[in-house]
Protein backbone atom coordinates (compact mmCIF):
# COMPACT_ATOMS: atom_id res chain seq x y z
CA UNK A 1 0.00 0.00 0.00
CA UNK A 2 1.37 3.43 -0.87
CA UNK A 3 2.36 5.65 2.03
CA UNK A 4 -0.15 8.31 0.92
CA UNK A 5 -3.03 5.79 0.98
CA UNK A 6 -1.91 4.53 4.39
CA UNK A 7 -1.94 8.08 5.76
CA UNK A 8 -5.41 8.67 4.36
CA UNK A 9 -6.77 5.42 5.80
CA UNK A 10 -5.26 6.18 9.22
CA UNK A 11 -6.67 9.71 9.05
CA UNK A 12 -10.11 8.38 8.05
CA UNK A 13 -10.12 6.01 11.04
CA UNK A 14 -9.09 8.84 13.34
CA UNK A 15 -11.81 10.97 11.76
CA UNK A 16 -14.52 8.46 12.70
CA UNK A 17 -13.41 8.56 16.33
CA UNK A 18 -13.19 12.35 16.34
CA UNK A 19 -16.67 12.73 14.84
CA UNK A 20 -18.13 10.51 17.57
CA UNK A 21 -16.61 12.83 20.17
CA UNK A 22 -17.71 15.88 18.20
CA UNK A 23 -21.32 14.78 18.49
CA UNK A 24 -21.13 14.70 22.28
CA UNK A 25 -22.73 17.62 24.15
CA UNK A 26 -19.38 18.56 25.72
CA UNK A 27 -17.45 18.45 22.43
CA UNK A 28 -14.36 20.63 22.48
CA UNK A 29 -15.35 23.21 19.88
CA UNK A 30 -14.76 26.96 19.79
CA UNK A 31 -17.22 29.20 21.56
CA UNK A 32 -19.74 31.19 19.50
CA UNK A 33 -18.78 34.60 18.17
CA UNK A 34 -20.01 37.66 20.08
CA UNK A 35 -23.14 39.43 18.82
CA UNK A 36 -22.59 41.66 15.80
CA UNK A 37 -23.88 45.16 15.11
CA UNK A 38 -23.89 44.46 11.36
CA UNK A 39 -27.32 44.76 9.75
CA UNK A 40 -29.00 41.36 9.41
CA UNK A 41 -31.07 42.17 6.35
CA UNK A 42 -29.89 40.91 2.98
CA UNK A 43 -29.08 43.68 0.56
CA UNK A 44 -29.26 43.99 -3.23
CA UNK A 45 -27.44 41.78 -5.67
CA UNK A 46 -23.72 42.41 -5.75
CA UNK A 47 -23.14 44.95 -8.54
CA UNK A 48 -20.92 44.30 -11.54
CA UNK A 49 -17.20 45.17 -11.33
CA UNK A 50 -16.46 48.89 -11.62
CA UNK A 51 -13.31 51.00 -12.08
CA UNK A 52 -14.39 52.73 -8.86
CA UNK A 53 -14.12 49.54 -6.78
CA UNK A 54 -11.84 49.78 -3.74
CA UNK A 55 -8.18 48.95 -4.45
CA UNK A 56 -6.30 46.54 -2.18
CA UNK A 57 -2.54 46.81 -2.64
CA UNK A 58 -0.37 43.77 -1.83
CA UNK A 59 3.42 43.79 -2.01
CA UNK A 60 4.86 40.46 -3.19
CA UNK A 61 8.29 39.76 -1.70
CA UNK A 62 10.75 36.90 -1.68
CA UNK A 63 9.25 33.46 -0.87
CA UNK A 64 9.58 32.37 2.76
CA UNK A 65 8.83 29.31 4.84
CA UNK A 66 5.24 29.47 6.02
CA UNK A 67 1.82 27.90 6.33
CA UNK A 68 -1.51 28.38 4.61
CA UNK A 69 -4.77 26.56 4.01
CA UNK A 70 -6.22 24.48 1.17
CA UNK A 71 -9.48 22.63 0.53
CA UNK A 72 -10.41 19.62 -1.60
CA UNK A 73 -12.64 20.04 -4.66
CA UNK A 74 -12.90 16.32 -5.51
CA UNK A 75 -11.78 12.88 -4.35
CA UNK A 76 -8.94 12.72 -6.88
CA UNK A 77 -6.53 14.78 -4.81
CA UNK A 78 -7.19 18.25 -6.26
CA UNK A 79 -7.01 21.07 -3.70
CA UNK A 80 -7.53 24.81 -4.14
CA UNK A 81 -5.44 27.38 -2.32
CA UNK A 82 -4.09 30.89 -2.84
CA UNK A 83 -1.22 31.27 -5.28
CA UNK A 84 0.90 33.29 -2.86
CA UNK A 85 0.78 30.44 -0.31
CA UNK A 86 2.80 28.09 -2.56
CA UNK A 87 4.55 30.35 -5.07
CA UNK A 88 8.33 29.99 -4.93
CA UNK A 89 8.22 27.08 -2.48
CA UNK A 90 10.80 24.32 -2.90
CA UNK A 91 8.60 21.79 -1.11
CA UNK A 92 4.85 21.92 -0.45
CA UNK A 93 3.03 19.44 1.79
CA UNK A 94 -0.46 18.98 3.24
CA UNK A 95 -0.90 18.02 6.88
CA UNK A 96 -3.52 15.22 6.92
CA UNK A 97 -2.99 14.27 10.57
CA UNK A 98 -0.89 15.73 13.40
CA UNK A 99 2.72 15.33 12.28
CA UNK A 100 1.76 13.46 9.09
CA UNK A 101 2.38 15.28 5.82
CA UNK A 102 1.52 14.35 2.23
CA UNK A 103 3.79 15.81 -0.48
CA UNK A 104 2.18 17.78 -3.28
CA UNK A 105 3.05 16.18 -6.61
CA UNK A 106 2.00 19.03 -8.91
CA UNK A 107 1.16 22.72 -8.58
CA UNK A 108 -0.80 24.67 -11.19
CA UNK A 109 -1.14 28.44 -10.78
CA UNK A 110 -3.55 30.98 -12.24
CA UNK A 111 -1.59 33.70 -14.03
CA UNK A 112 -4.41 36.22 -13.63
CA UNK A 113 -5.63 35.54 -10.09
CA UNK A 114 -4.31 34.55 -6.69
CA UNK A 115 -5.26 30.89 -7.16
CA UNK A 116 -3.35 27.62 -7.26
CA UNK A 117 -4.33 23.97 -7.64
CA UNK A 118 -2.42 21.35 -5.65
CA UNK A 119 -2.50 17.70 -6.77
CA UNK A 120 -1.76 14.79 -4.43
CA UNK A 121 -3.53 11.87 -6.10
CA UNK A 122 -6.28 11.41 -3.54
CA UNK A 123 -8.48 13.32 -1.07
CA UNK A 124 -11.12 11.75 1.21
CA UNK A 125 -13.92 14.35 1.29
CA UNK A 126 -14.31 17.39 -0.99
CA UNK A 127 -16.24 20.54 -0.13
CA UNK A 128 -19.35 21.62 -2.00
CA UNK A 129 -18.81 24.57 -4.34
CA UNK A 130 -21.38 27.21 -5.24
CA UNK A 131 -19.86 29.32 -8.02
CA UNK A 132 -22.90 30.28 -10.09
CA UNK A 133 -25.51 31.40 -7.55
CA UNK A 134 -25.66 35.23 -7.45
CA UNK A 135 -24.31 36.88 -4.31
CA UNK A 136 -26.08 39.62 -2.37
CA UNK A 137 -24.58 42.35 -0.25
CA UNK A 138 -24.85 41.16 3.35
CA UNK A 139 -24.42 37.47 2.53
CA UNK A 140 -23.00 35.63 5.53
CA UNK A 141 -19.54 34.16 5.04
CA UNK A 142 -17.50 31.89 7.28
CA UNK A 143 -13.73 31.78 6.80
CA UNK A 144 -12.19 28.47 7.89
CA UNK A 145 -8.55 27.48 8.03
CA UNK A 146 -5.36 27.69 10.04
CA UNK A 147 -4.69 31.29 11.05
CA UNK A 148 -1.29 31.55 12.76
CA UNK A 149 -0.87 27.87 11.90
CA UNK A 150 -3.66 26.80 14.29
CA UNK A 151 -7.33 25.84 13.67
CA UNK A 152 -9.49 28.95 13.59
CA UNK A 153 -12.45 30.61 11.89
CA UNK A 154 -14.36 33.87 11.74
CA UNK A 155 -17.73 35.19 10.63
CA UNK A 156 -18.15 37.86 7.95
CA UNK A 157 -20.71 39.55 5.74
CA UNK A 158 -20.19 40.46 2.10
CA UNK A 159 -19.64 44.18 1.60
CA UNK A 160 -18.57 44.89 -1.98
CA UNK A 161 -16.28 44.10 -4.87
CA UNK A 162 -12.64 45.19 -4.74
CA UNK A 163 -9.51 45.14 -6.89
CA UNK A 164 -6.45 43.22 -5.76
CA UNK A 165 -3.36 44.99 -7.08
CA UNK A 166 -0.02 43.21 -6.64
CA UNK A 167 3.36 44.88 -6.82
CA UNK A 168 6.94 43.69 -6.31
CA UNK A 169 8.13 40.35 -7.64
CA UNK A 170 4.78 39.88 -9.36
CA UNK A 171 2.52 42.59 -10.73
CA UNK A 172 -1.10 42.34 -11.72
CA UNK A 173 -4.70 43.19 -10.92
CA UNK A 174 -7.66 40.91 -10.22
CA UNK A 175 -11.27 41.26 -9.16
CA UNK A 176 -11.97 40.10 -5.62
CA UNK A 177 -14.72 40.32 -2.99
CA UNK A 178 -14.55 42.23 0.31
CA UNK A 179 -16.10 40.71 3.45
CA UNK A 180 -16.51 42.62 6.74
CA UNK A 181 -15.51 40.69 9.84
CA UNK A 182 -18.40 40.48 12.33
CA UNK A 183 -16.96 38.04 14.85
CA UNK A 184 -14.33 35.46 15.72
CA UNK A 185 -14.52 32.36 17.82
CA UNK A 186 -13.01 32.65 21.27
CA UNK A 187 -9.24 32.54 21.42
CA UNK A 188 -8.53 33.83 17.93
CA UNK A 189 -6.91 37.26 18.00
CA UNK A 190 -4.34 39.16 16.02
CA UNK A 191 -3.31 38.41 12.47
CA UNK A 192 -5.09 35.87 10.29
CA UNK A 193 -1.86 34.91 8.51
CA UNK A 194 -2.11 31.21 7.65
CA UNK A 195 -5.79 31.30 6.71
CA UNK A 196 -4.90 32.39 3.16
CA UNK A 197 -6.02 29.78 0.65
CA UNK A 198 -8.87 28.66 2.89
CA UNK A 199 -12.54 28.51 1.88
CA UNK A 200 -15.20 31.12 2.51
CA UNK A 201 -18.32 29.08 3.29
CA UNK A 202 -21.85 30.48 3.07
CA UNK A 203 -24.63 29.63 5.52
CA UNK A 204 -25.43 26.45 3.56
CA UNK A 205 -21.87 25.18 3.92
CA UNK A 206 -21.00 25.79 0.27
CA UNK A 207 -17.77 27.51 -0.74
CA UNK A 208 -18.08 30.92 -2.42
CA UNK A 209 -14.43 32.01 -2.59
CA UNK A 210 -10.78 31.44 -1.71
CA UNK A 211 -9.28 33.70 0.97
CA UNK A 212 -6.44 35.76 -0.53
CA UNK A 213 -5.87 38.77 1.76
CA UNK A 214 -6.88 40.57 4.94
CA UNK A 215 -6.90 44.15 6.17
CA UNK A 216 -6.80 44.09 10.00
CA UNK A 217 -7.12 47.86 10.25
CA UNK A 218 -10.37 47.86 8.28
CA UNK A 219 -11.63 44.52 9.56
CA UNK A 220 -11.83 43.10 6.05
CA UNK A 221 -11.17 39.67 4.56
CA UNK A 222 -10.82 39.34 0.80
CA UNK A 223 -11.60 36.37 -1.42
CA UNK A 224 -11.46 35.51 -5.08
CA UNK A 225 -14.70 35.97 -6.98
CA UNK A 226 -16.66 32.75 -7.71
CA UNK A 227 -16.31 33.39 -11.44
CA UNK A 228 -12.51 33.38 -11.13
CA UNK A 229 -12.55 30.01 -9.38
CA UNK A 230 -14.95 28.60 -11.97
CA UNK A 231 -12.81 29.78 -14.88
CA UNK A 232 -9.60 28.42 -13.32
CA UNK A 233 -11.03 24.96 -12.63
CA UNK A 234 -12.66 24.83 -16.06
CA UNK A 235 -9.42 25.77 -17.80
CA UNK A 236 -7.57 22.95 -16.02
CA UNK A 237 -10.38 20.47 -16.66
CA UNK A 238 -10.75 19.74 -12.94
CA UNK A 239 -13.72 17.60 -11.97
CA UNK A 240 -15.83 18.94 -9.11
CA UNK A 241 -17.49 16.56 -6.70
CA UNK A 242 -19.84 17.87 -4.00
CA UNK A 243 -19.06 16.59 -0.51
CA UNK A 244 -20.61 16.87 2.95
CA UNK A 245 -21.86 20.37 3.78
CA UNK A 246 -22.86 21.48 7.28
CA UNK A 247 -24.98 24.52 7.99
CA UNK A 248 -23.21 27.57 9.44
CA UNK A 249 -24.81 30.10 11.79
CA UNK A 250 -23.55 33.35 13.26
CA UNK A 251 -24.66 32.13 16.69
CA UNK A 252 -22.25 29.20 16.56
CA UNK A 253 -19.99 28.16 13.69
CA UNK A 254 -17.14 26.40 15.50
CA UNK A 255 -18.60 22.90 15.13
CA UNK A 256 -19.10 22.94 11.33
CA UNK A 257 -15.65 24.49 10.94
CA UNK A 258 -14.10 21.74 13.03
CA UNK A 259 -16.02 19.11 11.06
CA UNK A 260 -14.59 20.42 7.79
CA UNK A 261 -11.08 20.07 9.19
CA UNK A 262 -11.74 16.66 10.73
CA UNK A 263 -13.04 15.33 7.43
CA UNK A 264 -9.88 16.65 5.76
CA UNK A 265 -11.99 18.87 3.53
CA UNK A 266 -9.84 21.74 4.80
CA UNK A 267 -6.15 21.12 5.55
CA UNK A 268 -3.00 23.00 6.49
CA UNK A 269 -0.44 23.73 3.75
CA UNK A 270 3.25 24.01 4.57
CA UNK A 271 5.78 25.77 2.35
CA UNK A 272 9.53 25.17 2.58
CA UNK A 273 12.00 27.37 0.72
CA UNK A 274 15.61 26.34 0.12
CA UNK A 275 18.20 29.10 0.47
Amino acid sequence: MRSFDLLIYISALALMVLVLFALAPDADVPAPAPPSDFAEEMGPLLPDPSPLDEMVLVQVGEPQNGVGTAFAVNEKGDWLTARHVVEGCTKVTLEVAPGNFVPVARISVDDGHDLALLSTGRSPFPVSLSLETPLRVGTEGFAVGFPQGKPGELATRLVSRSRLVTRGLREGEARILAWAEVGRTEGLSGTLGGISGGPMFDANGEVRGVIVAESPRRGRVYTTAPQSMDAFLTKLGVERQPGPADKFELSGYGAPSDNARRRLQVVKVTCEVSR
